[in-house]
C-alpha cells in the first residue's frame, strides 16, 4: 500500500516527502549526540556532571579528572549500579530515591564508600546516615549563604579560608554529623563516619556549580570533599534523567512518540493521496468544435435568410463597439478612422475588417464578420 502510494504521488510530493524525511532524521541524529554528550549549548539538568549551564558541574568533573581522579557517569539505577567502596559518589540535586536505591547508598557508604550529598533532595538520605539514636534527625532549612568558613579542621576544609557559594539553603540541628563549614551561624557542610565510609552533605550544591567553582577556595573544596586524589569518582546521572540505553532507547519516550507520529501522519497523507480499488477511470476530454466550423455553419444558416445583412447587423454593432474600445477610439468615429486604427494597431485583415463595417451580402462576408468579432473577443481590454 505505502510503495503504491509512493509511486502514485506526483514527483513535487515525493520531493516533500523524502526532504521532510531527512529533516527528521537529521534532528534524530543530532539528539541521539546531545542526548549522549549533553550537547553542545550550555544547559543541562541542574548539577548534572553533562550540564555546562552555570547550574551543572561539567567543570567540576573535568577538574576532578585533571587532578587526577577517575571520573565516570552512573547512568543506571543506583540499585542496580556496581557501586565500588573504594570511590566516591556525587550525589547532587538527585531525583528523590526509592527505598532500594537509597539501601544501596547506604550499603554503600557503610563498606568503605565516600558520599558527596548535596542539595535539599538529598535530606531523607542524609538524614538517615547521620540520625543520632534518641535523637532528633537533621532537617534542610532555607537560608541564604553567601560566604562560608571552616568550623573544624578536618581534612575536607584544610587550607579553606573562604567558600563562596550561592547557597539558598543551610542544615539545621539535630543527628550526628559534624558542621564544617559554614557562616552567620548557617551550616552549609557537614561530615560523618558511616560505617567504614564518610559522608559529605552539603545543603546546597552551588560550591560545586559551573558559576561558582571559581570563586573564593571552591574549587580546593570541591577538590577535598572527594577524598583522596587517585580516588574514582562517580556521578549519578540517572538521577537527572539520562539512561544507559543505545539506539532508539538512548532517546527520551516523548521523542520517540513524537517521531512515531509523525511517520504515521505521512503513511495516513500518502495513503489519502493514493489510488484505492484500482485505477481511476480515465475521463476523455470533451472535443470542441472547431471555431471556424461553426462560424462557417452560422454563417451558412444566415446566407439561407436571403436577408445576411438584417442578420448578421446585431454582431456588426457588438464587433464595431468591441472595436472602439481595443483601439480607444470614441464610439461615433468614422469608418475610415476605425479601419485604418484596426489594421495598423491591431493587425487585422483589412478586407475582414472591411466586411465589419458595410453592410453584408455574401456567405463570405458573413464569415469575415465572425472572424473579426472573435479575434476582438481574444484581445484583452
Amino acid at each position: 500500500m505505502i510503495l503504491h502510494a509512493w509511486r502514485s504521488m506526483r514527483p513535487w510530493a515525493r520531493a516533500l516527502v523524502a526532504t521532510g524525511a531527512a529533516v527528521i532524521g537529521l534532528n534524530l541524529l543530532i539528539s541521539m549526540v546531545n542526548l549522549a554528550t549533553g550537547g553542545s549549548a550550555p544547559g543541562g539538568p541542574t548539577s548534572s556532571s553533562y550540564a555546562t549551564g552555570g547550574d551543572g558541574l561539567a567543570a567540576y568533573a573535568e577538574l576532578l579528572a585533571r587532578r587526577g581522579h577517575p571520573v565516570d557517569r552512573l547512568r543506571v539505577a543506583l540499585d542496580d549500579a556496581t557501586l565500588d567502596p573504594a570511590a566516591t559518589l556525587v550525589l547532587a540535586d538527585p531525583q528523590p530515591l526509592t527505598a532500594s536505591e537509597a539501601q544501596a547508598v547506604a550499603g554503600f557508604v557503610a563498606a568503605g564508600g565516600r558520599l558527596v550529598a548535596a542539595g535539599s533532595r538529598t535530606e531523607p538520605l542524609v538524614a538517615a546516615l547521620v540520625a543520632a539514636p534518641g535523637g532528633d534527625e537533621i532537617e534542610w532549612e532555607a537560608a541564604e549563604v553567601r560566604a562560608a568558613r571552616p568550623l573544624a579542621p578536618v581534612p575536607e576544609t584544610a587550607g579553606i579560608a573562604t567558600v563562596e557559594p550561592g547557597a539558598r539553603g543551610a542544615w539545621g540541628d539535630g543527628g550526628a554529623a559534624l558542621p564544617v563549614l559554614g557562616g552567620d551561624g548557617d551550616v552549609l557542610a557537614l561530615v560523618a563516619p558511616v560505617g567504614r565510609g564518610r559522608l559529605v552533605a552539603l545543603a546546597d550544591a552551588s560550591p560545586l556549580q559551573n558559576r561558582f567553582l571559581a570563586r573564593a577556595d571552591n574549587a580546593a573544596f570541591a577538590l577535598a570533599v572527594a577524598g583522596d586524589p587517585a580516588r574514582p569518582v562517580l556521578f549519578a546521572e540517572a538521577q537527572h534523567g539520562y539512561g544507559r540505553g543505545t539506539g532508539l532507547r538512548a532517546i527520551p519516550a516523548r521523542w520517540r512518540w513524537a517521531v512515531a507520529g509523525g511517520f504515521l501522519a505521512a503513511v495516513v497523507w500518502m495513503w489519502s493521496r493514493g489510488r484505492r480499488l484500482g485505477p481511476a477511470d480515465e475521463v476523455e476530454p470533451e472535443e470542441v468544435p472547431a471555431r471556424r466550423a461553426y462560424v462557417e455553419a452560422m454563417a451558412a444558416a444566415l446566407a439561407r435568410t436571403r436577408q445576411p445583412a438584417v442578420a448578421v447587423a446585431p454582431l456588426q454593432e457588438r464587433g464595431r463597439r468591441r472595436l472602439a474600445e481595443r483601439t480607444g477610439l470614441p464610439g461615433d468615429a468614422s469608418d475610415e478612422v476605425l479601419r485604418h486604427a484596426a489594421v495598423q494597431r491591431l493587425g487585422l485583415a483589412a478586407s475582414d475588417v472591411d466586411a465589419l463595417l458595410r453592410p453584408c451580402h455574401t456567405e463570405a462576408d458573413v464569415v469575415a464578420v465572425g472572424r473579426v468579432v472573435a479575434a476582438l473577443d481574444r484581445r484583452p481590454a
